[in-house]
């Protein structure tokens, strides 16, 4: 399997490889702001957190990871997905915080770690980003990041309420990463 199963250590989060044992911290994770009742994006309800997990570890193309804080408790989820090992690309996504860890170093760093990992481990050409076009919060991360937008693929999908969503596309590429580590790393004072 192409990326294998990996564990990241951070200073303000840790990325470990999904399980059922992080269903219980997630669950209350997903009930910190009620995030599940967002309707541009995918955040499991608290009950389904399970069936949640248990899709992401499903899925083929998708290495899915916890988001754990300093103490070790699940705060979250990031996934590596629509993995394309022929053309060496990834898309960073289905990412989702407890609303008392947002904003803070901790998403910079799970990001920082997941494309240091792509671009020099795996020796990645692209990583891909995608949120909804309405999602200004998701989109202004990813900006943050470094991303750059490649165009919004519209009309590209029906949503859990029924509604058509535009995806707004990002991606990094091999030859910006050097930037893009730099200012990370600037971010977070190293």
């Amino acid at each position: 399997m192409w990326p294998s199963p990996v564990t990241f250590q951070g200073q303000h989060a840790t990325l470990a490889p999904l399980s059922q044992a992080h269903a219980a911290d997630l669950a209350e994770a997903s009930a910190d702001g009620d995030l599940h009742r967002l309707w541009y994006t995918t955040v499991p309800a608290p009950e389904d957190v399970p069936a949640e997990i248990e899709r992401r570890l499903g899925l083929s193309n998708m290495l899915p990871f916890a988001i754990l804080d300093p103490s070790g408790k699940a705060v979250g989820m990031t996934t590596y997905m629509n993995i394309d090992a022929a053309n060496k690309r990834v898309e960073i996504g289905s990412t989702w915080y407890r609303k008392a860890v947002q904003r803070t170093p901790m998403n910079t760093e799970c990001k920082l770690m997941m494309l240091r990992h792509a671009f020099e481990e795996l020796g990645c050409i692209a990583v891909e980003f995608r949120t909804h076009f309405v999602n200004v919060q998701s989109r202004r991360a990813i900006e943050r990041l470094g991303a750059k937008l490649d165009g919004v693929l519209r009309s590209h999908m029906v949503v859990a309420n029924g509604s058509i969503r535009d995806t707004a596309c990002y991606s990094i590429i091999a030859s910006e990463w050097p930037s893009v580590r730099a200012n990370l790393e600037f971010r977070l004072g190293r």
